[in-house]
């Protein structure tokens, strides 16, 4: 095989190729670097929004830090007026190891406001009414016993799941309420 033909059938190639990796490397670079603090804002804003979504009377949040919470509590946050706290919860689901991510609203007497599945990976038409409205609402108003907060017919570990993280919910309520 001649130097040439060597050339011409390999390293040309390769080095086209490698050009057009780098290309593309840099453009997903440049890409990236632009979406990126739009995709930050954007989730900063749909935060805010699912926050007042089970905290409608507060007039801002501040995150807090506590030592011992539950594992599934991934935040908490302290409304500035002082109505209450709000618990950002990622749970076990029937989907698999933390596939429930919860919101959840608890007023300063001890009372939950609202509740919210933000993403989920249970099975649809089942384990997916979680996320349905009559099973969340039950929750309004309930203190710490959840006393007649029923589980779903047919999706019963998928309500397992939410209730306890929503129990899990508490036991951090009363850690940061109690570490003031």
């Amino acid at each position: 095989m001649s130097g040439t033909s060597f050339k011409k059938d390999f390293v040309a190639p390769v080095l086209v190729l490698t050009i057009i990796c780098i290309v593309i490397s840099a453009a997903l670079a440049v890409t990236n670097m632009i979406t990126e603090p739009i995709i930050e804002e954007t989730e900063a804003r749909n935060a805010e929004a699912a926050r007042r979504e089970v905290m409608p009377e507060a007039d801002g949040f501040e995150l807090v830090e506590a030592d011992g919470l539950p594992e599934t509590v991934t935040e908490v946050y302290r409304a500035t007026n002082g109505v209450g706290y709000v618990f950002m919860l990622t749970c076990d689901g029937y989907g698999g190891k933390d596939t429930l991510n919860l919101i959840c609203g608890i007023d300063s007497d001890g009372l939950i406001v609202a509740t919210k599945v933000l993403s989920h990976s249970e099975t649809a038409g089942l384990g997916s009414k979680v996320a349905d409205e009559p099973f969340e609402s039950q929750f309004v108003g309930k203190d710490a016993s959840l006393e007649g907060v029923e589980a779903i017919s047919g999706a019963s570990r998928s309500s397992g799941y939410y209730i306890n993280g929503i129990k899990d919910a508490f036991t951090a309520f009363e850690i940061v309420k109690g570490a003031e």
